[in-house]
């Protein structure tokens, strides 16, 4: 077994410990967070996006709990971090585990500097560590069938595509303080609208152009986002943000028509995905896949097989941030 820690105990902090617990093949011996008492009524707050699931406390009941990072460097012996702190701390702590020879997952998104994106991806190749961002919809079942319809053209080839994600405004944690332009964790543009920026560079690559609008939020200057992507072949929309009160719920959805058919695909109905044409509506199945299962699986494995995470390098996370700033 792999010994793994999880580092910041929020909402995805929980959400990677729940499926660090579900794995055979790790074992969590530590938690990191500033409020170790605090941990277990972290787990009744009910905060974030999403239900991820119920984590028993019983569950981590004998996992060791420190304040601080470094502590649990001195006092603990494992293979890998999942760091899921706010954006403003993942070079310091990322820094911190490659050059203690942790194989890191990091939340994403990246480094909103890209020079110390850069930096780390140099540390992890000097130190022969993993180094892998958490970009989740590269492992959700229902963008991979869109990717398998785009790259198969079992509809004809595409010829639009939107995509969007709307939430209200977190009001949890570390998203009450707005930092700087950017917030504490890159606004709604680097922390929302990145999933599916990040998904078209996951299945495209660069566009040719990219024309963006955005409006300023409580969080940042970008808390809203709409713009359009040039293709040679068809153009994409994204738009979004959580410009809207925070009890306003979590929404995403995609929309792609293709030469013989239409598709969408909502959260608000996650277990089917609408295939039309002009004859009818048919409803498939999403599928049972868990993504943020099946991506920390994906990490795992590559460290057991000292493999690079070609699903998710650091070098294509990287571009992503760089798309984003493109975007204002």
């Amino acid at each position: 077994m792999r010994k793994v820690v999880v580092v910041g105990f929020g909402f995805m902090g929980i959400t990677h410990t729940l499926n660090i617990l579900k794995n055979n093949d790790l074992e969590l011996v530590a938690i990191v967070d500033t409020d170790t008492d605090g941990i277990e009524q972290k787990l009744f707050q009910n905060e974030g996006n999403l239900p991820i699931g119920d984590l028993d406390p019983k569950m981590i009941q004998g996992v060791r709990k420190y304040k601080r990072f470094s502590d649990c460097l001195k006092m603990e012996t494992f293979d890998a971090v999942h760091i899921c702190v706010h954006t403003n701390l993942h070079y310091s702590l990322t820094k911190e585990a490659l050059n203690a020879g942790k194989h890191v997952l990091l939340e994403k998104p990246f480094c909103l500097d890209i020079r110390e994106g850069e930096d780390l991806i140099s540390l992890a190749q000097e130190n022969d560590c993993i180094l892998m961002v958490a970009h989740v919809l590269r492992f959700e079942p229902a963008y991979l069938k869109l990717k398998f319809w785009i790259d198969s053209k079992e509809y004809g080839n595409l010829k639009f595509l939107s995509l969007s994600r709307y939430s209200g405004l977190p009001l949890w944690g570390q998203w009450k303080n707005k930092q700087s332009e950017f917030g504490s964790s890159g606004g709604a543009l680097f922390d929302l609208l990145i999933h599916d920026i990040d998904i078209l560079n996951f299945m495209f690559g660069l566009p040719k152009k990219i024309d963006s609008t955005y409006l300023p939020g409580s969080l940042s200057n970008h808390d809203y986002i709409s713009a359009f992507w040039d293709y040679p072949d068809f153009k994409v929309k994204v738009e979004g943000g959580n410009t809207f009160h925070s009890k306003f719920p979590f929404q995403a959805n995609y929309m792609a028509a293709f030469e013989n058919a239409s598709i969408l695909y909502s959260t608000s109905d996650s277990d089917q995905i609408q295939i039309a044409n002009h004859e009818e509506i048919v409803s498939i199945p999403t599928g049972d896949a868990d993504g943020y299962y099946d991506e920390i699986k994906y990490f795992a494995d590559c460290i057991h097989t000292n493999s690079p995470p070609k699903k998710c390098m650091p070098q294509s996370a990287l571009k992503s941030i760089e798309l984003c700033y493109q975007h204002i």
